[in-house]
């Protein structure tokens, strides 16, 4: 999983080099996070606790983070979305309700996700890279192509 470093307040760059990732669960899940910043700590925060609630079964604890977001008065108005990973799954989770199992293993979210994506699905398809390296080639392209998105890259894996 990998993030670039760039935050926005409206057209400026206000913060170059965020960190968008955060390991959970002793180490064994990586978090990342696009959309208000605020708002994704939020998230962040209760997704970890949803972690220990069921015993770092990250299927079970998205599901749970998507209901509560979906029906609880004050997480309905979080303008943010989460990807979260372990070793077995891969999930996008929306405040719509959404936990969504991408069905190539590769997701994106953010202003540069669809490029990032693009550029991973024609990496896997057309390039010998590892995982880190389809992530980091894709985040480069689109920091290439989307002003709100940068090349400070951070890249995690489980």
């Amino acid at each position: 999983m990998g993030g670039d470093g760039q935050v926005t307040l409206g057209n400026v760059v206000f913060k170059s080099d965020a960190n968008k990732l955060r390991r959970l669960h002793g180490g064994k899940v990586v978090c990342g996070f696009a959309g208000s910043s605020a708002d994704a700590f939020a998230l962040l925060e209760r997704f970890e606790a949803k972690l220990r609630d069921f015993q770092g079964n990250v299927p079970r604890a998205a599901t749970e983070l998507a209901r509560d977001w979906r029906t609880d008065r004050a997480l309905r108005r979080l303008e943010a979305m989460l990807i979260v990973a372990d070793r077995e799954h891969l999930l996008v989770v929306s405040g719509t309700g959404d936990v969504i199992q991408p069905s190539e293993g590769v997701a994106a979210v953010g202003s540069g996700g669809s490029y990032a994506l693009s550029a991973a699905r024609a990496l896997i398809l057309h390039s010998t890279l590892d995982a880190a390296g389809i992530v980091r080639a894709g985040l480069e392209i689109a920091a290439d192509l989307c002003i709100y998105t940068n090349r400070n890259i951070i890249v995690e894996e489980v």
